[in-house]
């Protein structure tokens, strides 16, 4: 019996020594675990650090990219001491230059005498379209870029009187659709007078006809048709420079017109497209 607790004892003893052994043997590898898993974690933190910094710098890096993209295209290039134009108008311009005729092409040779052809081309196609069909009352001369719209007296003033008439609206619509159609465009009406002279209470000569004529087209062009008062030029050519001899009824009344010249400003072009260019760059600031 005595035998039998002994050797039980020392089982027990035994068996204790071997748990505590494994239990310790655990315990040091679960450290050996979390050391590492540790490590782990400060290797990601120090990894995902590193791909921070190498993200920032692909960023900074794409953002540059653009930036000059976008200088470039903004890029001004001076057009023969007039102006200045960027890229991005001078690809607009080729898109409508792919439209002109070949042969008016063919004949610019500098950069402002392909930007002429572009507007050239636009007011032609305005035209057109305002359906401005010429007969002997109305005629339109396009020389270049210089549009030449006469109008016969009685289509926009009664007899010896410079006052428009209820039937002058709807040329001078279709003349302000032109007109508004190009920005950078600067008008020109002028009156003429046939050789006649006249005297009243209100008009002393032809040289005041035609002024007044002019006048009360352009400011019927501000104040009902919107045409910026700005690009508009009001002036009396009386009756020295005649289209025809003032020899009979007929050819005075040819020489009775009012004039409409048409031209671009290109300074005043090229300062409309430093605003664009302006105003995108704020927008992309902003």
């Amino acid at each position: 019996m005595k035998k039998i607790s002994v050797l039980l004892a020392l089982t027990m003893i035994t068996f204790s020594c071997v748990s505590k052994k494994k239990y310790l043997a655990l315990e040091h590898e679960n450290g050996e675990i979390k050391s590492e898993l540790q490590k782990t974690r400060v290797a990601k933190e120090d990894l995902e650090a590193k791909f921070e910094k190498i993200q920032k710098r692909v960023d900074d890096y794409n953002n540059k990219i653009a930036s000059l993209k976008q200088e470039n295209d903004s890029k001004l290039d001076l057009v023969e001491n007039v102006g200045v134009i960027s890229n991005d108008t001078k690809t607009k311009m080729r898109e409508t230059l792919k439209h002109v005729d070949a042969d008016k092409l063919s004949q610019a040779k500098t950069l402002k005498d392909s930007m002429n052809l572009a507007i050239a081309y636009n007011l032609e196609k305005t035209i057109s379209e305002s359906n401005m069909n010429e007969d002997e009352d109305f005629a339109v001369n396009i020389n270049e870029t210089v549009v030449m719209i006469s109008i016969a007296d009685n289509m926009l003033f009664n007899t010896a009187s410079y006052r428009l008439s209820s039937k002058a609206d709807t040329i001078l619509q279709k003349l302000a659709d032109v007109i508004n159609s190009e920005p950078s465009l600067d008008v020109m009406v002028e009156g003429h007078t046939d050789s006649r002279t006249i005297n009243t209470a209100n008009i002393a000569d032809n040289w005041d006809l035609s002024v007044l004529r002019a006048t009360s087209v352009v400011r019927k062009l501000q104040e009902k048709y919107n045409v910026a008062p700005e690009k508009m030029i009001a002036a009396g050519r009386s009756s020295y420079q005649p289209l025809v001899e003032n020899s009979s009824r007929e050819n005075m009344a040819k020489n009775r017109r009012t004039r409409i010249i048409i031209l671009p400003n290109i300074d005043k072009f090229f300062a409309l497209m430093a605003e664009d260019n302006a105003v995108a760059e704020n927008t992309i600031l902003d």
